[in-house]
């Protein structure tokens, strides 16, 4: 569906502006972004796309095509606790810039899966920024969008994630991974091979952020950060790497986790920039190892379709995203990824591909 039709069906006009974003999937760099490490995510195809005008009355009308129900909010309306409140949120923080002033009209398309682990809360944030930096006539950049889009998250939301949903689905295009620093928001854009399969597999455990076992991660890597006296655990010397055997689990556990999955990260980088995607899926199963044994953020149903995925040709597969539930992330030769796909599922009745 266009947007602007969409738009016109719901409120009978057309929208003063359009604006999308893509999901991302993360290839590898769990849990890192927080903690100043690397980060390497890639966009997907799939995509939120938002159509807004501005209306008299004081509130918020929403519409998705996820939903039947026409939602209307009172502007500046506080966290409900629903799926709106990511479209409020960043409305609330295009009004605080002054991008917009009083009432909105908002219709919302999306072909990203909720609760998968691939952004789609980033996505249908950054999309209302850009839309609300458009219509204010307003010349801003990616990277001050993904800001503006994680303090919303932090803030208004409540959710302690880092920079890297945001910046991913602002800066890369399908095709293409980020490679980002996020201790100083330095990045690159790689071209993913040609030859390299990359599948989205949901493994059917639908992933709730908000129930706390995210936030539990983090505030444990913060705990971990203080015993190291550090304010990056994924930015060690030697010797508060030394210290980190004299701390407790799991923040032993936690912190291990972190170092280690950024250098994984950057080797994994410097593998995609070599075409050598032997040495980038050894890094992805040993991603996945740390993620589900030291992190402890995987779940049996996830462990069992990454252990299919690799026992039936997969040359590396992990957990994706922030964890308990959501998609895995496999890569594969192209020539054999359809194959493959038809395969998994036929083994995991509860998986779809994303």
């Amino acid at each position: 569906m266009n947007q602007g039709n969409g738009f016109i069906e719901t409120f009978g006009r057309p929208p003063a502006i359009t604006a999308s974003a893509p999901g991302r999937v993360n290839l590898i760099g769990e849990h890192t972004d927080y903690n100043g490490g690397a980060v390497l995510p890639a966009a997907l195809q799939r995509r939120i796309q938002v159509a807004l005008a501005p209306q008299e009355a004081p509130t918020v009308t929403i519409k998705s095509t996820r939903f039947d129900d026409l939602i209307e909010r009172p502007v500046g309306d506080a966290k409900r606790g629903d799926w709106t409140d990511y479209a409020m949120g960043a409305l609330s923080k295009a009004a605080e810039l002054g991008w917009l002033e009083g009432g909105v009209k908002l219709h919302i398309e999306s072909d990203i899966p909720d609760g998968a682990g691939v952004s789609s809360s980033a996505a249908l944030i950054t999309a209302i920024l850009r839309a609300a930096s458009s219509a204010g006539h307003v010349t801003t950049t990616a990277v001050a969008i993904a800001k503006h889009a994680r303090a919303v998250e932090n803030d208004y939301i409540g959710m302690p994630c880092g920079i890297m949903d945001q910046m991913a689905v602002g800066l890369a295009d399908h095709g293409k991974a980020l490679a980002l620093d996020t201790s100083d928001l330095s990045y690159d854009v790689i071209d993913i091979p040609e030859d390299w399969g990359i599948a989205v597999i949901h493994s059917g455990v639908r992933r709730e952020l908000a129930d706390g076992r995210y936030k539990a991660r983090f505030e444990e890597c913060q705990a971990a950060a203080n015993f190291l006296k550090t304010e990056q655990l994924c930015q060690l010397n030697d010797a508060q790497r030394n210290a980190m055997a004299k701390m407790p689990d799991p923040l032993r556990k936690r912190a291990r986790h972190v170092v280690t999955e950024h250098k994984r990260t950057l080797k994994a980088t410097e593998a995609m920039k070599a075409d050598d995607l032997d040495t980038f899926a050894a890094l992805m199963n040993e991603s996945h190892r740390s993620y589900s044994q030291d992190f402890e953020a995987s779940t049996p149903a996830i462990d069992d379709l990454v252990n299919d995925a690799l026992n039936i040709g997969a040359k590396g597969a992990r957990l994706t995203g922030g964890g308990f539930g959501g998609c895995i992330v496999a890569l594969i030769e192209q020539s054999q990824l359809e194959d493959w796909i038809a395969e998994l599922l036929d083994r995991h009745e509860n998986a779809w591909r994303v």
